[in-house]
């Protein structure tokens, strides 16, 4: 049973991580690019990959990926990046590979610098943990829509997680500020639901 989960996510990750065409990128000096980064930054890419075409889509964002900037907070050197990669699960990479995207630098506000290195911690002790393809699913459900009993889709999307051990790149990042109690959503207040802003 393992054997043919394994088989059919690796089947959709394959599909879904096709390049797309996509506008050129203006050069970008990778040493003035790393001198603009703090470790704990999060990286918004615009991805080019089918899965990338899907979440834009779906959000409604230019953004379909996000990256956590290590640098030399990560211990033992090495790539500087880390990423929940649909293919590769956890992982770090080099910040050079993000120099053929459309970025934006995301900085938290207020972290001290034991904060920004407990979130590089955070992501690094995920390191090898395996991409959530019921994400995956979720998204193809929405764009594909299938008359598929509710049933049978409970079960296919059961089929391809392994629950809460394994992640996509958000909550990667999302888990990292959690655990310093840093908020990443918004407060939801009853006065606020009352008087929405506009």
């Amino acid at each position: 049973m393992r054997r043919l989960q394994q088989a059919i996510g690796h089947a959709i990750a394959s599909f879904l991580t096709v390049p797309v065409d996509a506008p050129p990128v203006f050069p970008v000096d990778l040493r003035k690019f790393r001198a603009l980064l703090q470790p704990g930054d999060v990286i918004l890419v615009e991805g080019r990959l089918r899965i990338s075409s899907m979440v834009k889509y779906l959000t409604q964002s230019t953004w379909s990926h996000s990256a956590l900037y290590a640098g030399d907070a990560a211990p033992g050197g090495g790539p500087d990046c880390i990423e929940a990669d649909i293919i590769a699960g956890v992982r770090r990479f080099n910040l050079e590979d993000l120099l053929p995207y459309h970025v934006r630098i995301c900085r938290p506000i207020g972290l001290s610098t034991q904060d920004r290195q407990a979130v590089v911690d955070f992501a690094m002790s995920k390191l090898g943990t395996q991409y959530d393809l019921r994400y995956v699913v979720d998204l193809a459900r929405y764009l594909f829509p299938l008359p598929v009993p509710q049933r049978w889709r409970r079960r296919a999307i059961g089929f391809l997680s392994a629950g809460p051990t394994r992640a996509i790149c958000s909550t990667l990042i999302a888990q990292a500020f959690k655990s310093i109690g840093y908020p990443i959503l918004p407060e939801i207040t009853e006065e606020a639901l009352a008087h929405p802003a506009t």
